[in-house]
């Protein structure tokens, strides 16, 4: 190889590891945070909510914030409606069943985009779900889900009464 060769390669490999450097820092927490992809199966909410975890005049009254309750927001492990797997998403805690790792919640799901065509899709306010963007977004109160106590990562807050009022009757039967 002549020397031009070499000087190419080793260019290439400092791109390489420049791009390497780069996209590890947007990864991490001392970088800036990049968009996931359109089709990313997995989302990772931000660790603390944009707004007070604790809002007036919720269902759930007064509990130790580990463990989920009816008329809470949580983000959570919850299941594809369709076959395997599930997606870290908000949800609201419609009811609970059993206790400790072993015990169930029936929730309904929150997500960011709005399903015109789909029956029974509820407005909430901007920031119910404790992003860093504060964006609106849906409860689909369509398909409900059954999720396991020990898949609750973290507490959001409670949604106000009318909301609760909306809803509190959803799978119940």
């Amino acid at each position: 190889m002549n020397t031009f060769w070499w000087v190419a390669l080793v260019a290439v490999v400092l791109l390489a590891l420049v791009a390497a450097v780069v996209d590890g820092r947007g990864r991490s927490d001392r970088g800036p945070r990049s968009r996931r992809p359109a089709g990313a199966s997995r989302t990772r909410p931000p660790s603390r909510p944009s707004r007070p975890s604790s809002r007036p005049s919720g269902p759930a009254g007064r509990g130790d914030g580990r463990t989920p309750r009816a008329g809470e927001v949580w983000w959570a492990d919850v299941p594809y409606e369709d076959g395997p797997g599930s997606k870290d998403r908000p949800c609201l805690v419609l009811s609970v069943r059993g206790r400790g790792r072993g015990g169930t919640a029936l929730v309904a799901k929150i997500t960011s985009k709005h399903h015109e065509e789909r029956p029974g899709v509820i407005a909430l306010p901007e920031g119910t779900v404790g992003d860093r963007q504060g964006r609106q977004s849906f409860l689909e109160t369509d398909e409900l889900r059954e999720v396991r106590l020990a898949a609750f990562r973290r507490r959001v807050g409670t949604v106000d009464a009318a909301l609760w009022e909306r809803v509190r009757g959803l799978g119940a039967g």
